[in-house]
C-alpha cells in the first residue's frame, strides 16, 4: 500500500478502539455480526464488483461454514482453529466443483443458477436428520480457542473479528492491484475484449468464484462459533439477498463499499427494530419491513454508484483509492 492509502486504515482502527471504552454487550454483538457480514461481502465485492459475475448463493456458502465448524467439532470434537480453517475450504472445494460449470452461464442465467444452488443447499440444512440437527439446528458449539486464548466473551471476540477483516482489506487491496486485479477489472468491462487482449476469464471467474466461496465460509465459522447454535434459518435466500444489497449499497467495485454496505444494513435494521415500535405504537414487524425497503429503494435511487461515491463530496479516498494502478 501506498503512504497515502494508510489513512483509512488508520482510521478505521482508531474507531475500532471506541467500542472498548463502552460497556455494552449489544454494542458488541452488533459489531461482531456487521465484521461477519463484511467479510462474506468483501468476497463478493470481488465476485460482482471485479469479476462482474452476480451470485445469490452465498448464504449456501457462509451456511456450509458454519455447519462445518458446527459438525466437526461436536460430533467429531475436531479442535476448533481446525474446524474453522476447514469451514473455509469446504466452501471453496465446493465452488471450485459448480464453478466450472456454473461459470459458463451469463447474467441472468447464472444468477438463477447460483439461487438453485442456494436453495438446493438450505434443503440440505433443514432435511440432514442428525448429521444436521434437521430444523431445529445444532446446539453446544465451543468456544473458539486459538493457542491459550478462548473467544468466550463478545469483546474478545469482537477484537478477533475485526483484526481478520483488517488483514481480509489489506489482501484484497494488494489484490486489486496487481495485475490481476487490472485483468479482473478488464472481464467486468468487457468479457469478450478482455479475451482478445489475452486474459484468461474463465480461470480468473473461477477463481473470483472460489476466493468468495472461502471468505463466506470463513464467516460462517465465526458466525457458529460466536453464537455456539446453529440453524437453517440464517442460511436462507433472504440471507443471499441481504449480502448482494450489502454489496451493491456500499458501491460495487470500490474499497470500502462492502464495509460501508454492512454497516448500513446491519445498522439500519437494528436501528427500525428499536424506532418503529416508538413512532407507530403498536405495529408488527411488517411496517420495519415496509420502511427498511423504501430506505433502501431511496439509497439506490440516489446514490446508484453506492454509498462510497459519496466520498467525492467530501474528498474523502473511498472510492477511488481502489481502481488499479497501470
Amino acid at each position: 500500500m501506498h503512504l497515502k492509502n494508510h489513512k483509512g486504515l488508520i482510521l478505521l482502527l482508531f474507531l475500532l478502539v471506541i467500542p472498548l471504552k463502552i460497556d455494552s454487550n449489544y454494542l458488541y454483538s452488533t459489531l461482531v455480526i456487521i465484521a461477519i457480514y463484511s467479510i462474506v461481502v468483501q468476497g463478493l465485492g470481488i465476485l460482482m464488483g471485479y469479476a462482474g459475475q452476480v451470485s445469490f448463493g452465498h448464504a449456501a456458502f457462509f451456511g456450509l461454514g458454519g455447519y462445518t465448524a458446527a459438525i466437526l467439532t461436536t460430533r467429531f470434537q475436531w479442535p476448533t482453529l481446525l474446524a474453522l480453517l476447514a469451514a473455509a475450504i469446504l466452501p471453496g472445494i465446493i465452488a471450485a466443483i459448480i464453478g466450472r460449470q456454473t461459470l459458463k452461464l451469463r447474467e441472468l442465467y447464472l444468477a438463477l443458477a447460483t439461487l438453485g444452488f442456494g436453495i438446493l443447499v438450505h434443503i440440505i440444512f433443514n432435511e440432514g436428520g442428525e448429521l444436521t440437527g434437521g430444523p431445529s439446528g445444532m446446539s453446544g458449539i465451543p468456544n473458539l480457542t486459538i493457542g491459550i486464548i478462548s473467544f468466550d466473551n463478545d469483546q474478545k471476540f469482537y477484537l478477533l473479528v475485526w483484526f481478520m477483516l483488517l488483514l481480509i482489506l489489506v489482501g484484497i487491496y494488494n489484490l486489486v492491484h496487481s495485475r490481476t486485479g487490472r485483468a479482473l477489472c478488464s472481464i467486468r468491462e468487457s468479457e469478450y475484449a478482455a479475451e482478445n487482449a489475452g486474459v484468461d476469464c474463465a480461470r480468473l471467474k473461477l477463481q473470483a468464484f472460489i476466493f468468495s466461496a472461502l471468505l463466506a465460509g470463513l464467516a460462517g465459522g465465526l458466525y457458529a462459533f460466536y453464537v455456539s447454535f446453529i440453524s437453517p434459518s440464517p442460511f436462507s435466500f433472504h440471507t443471499s439477498v441481504q449480502f448482494v444489497l450489502m454489496a451493491v449499497i456500499g458501491g460495487l467495485g470500490t474499497f470500502w463499499g462492502p464495509l460501508l454496505g454492512a454497516v448500513v444494513v446491519v445498522s439500519l435494521n437494528e436501528l427500525l427494530r428499536e424506532i418503529v415500535p416508538l413512532l407507530i405504537p403498536g405495529a408488527g414487524g411488517e411496517y420495519q419491513i415496509i420502511i427498511y425497503g423504501i430506505i433502501l429503494v431511496g439509497l439506490m435511487i440516489f446514490q446508484p454508484k453506492g454509498l462510497s461515491s459519496i466520498g467525492r463530496y467530501f474528498r474523502l479516498p473511498l472510492k477511488k483509492e481502489l481502481k488499479p494502478e497501470g
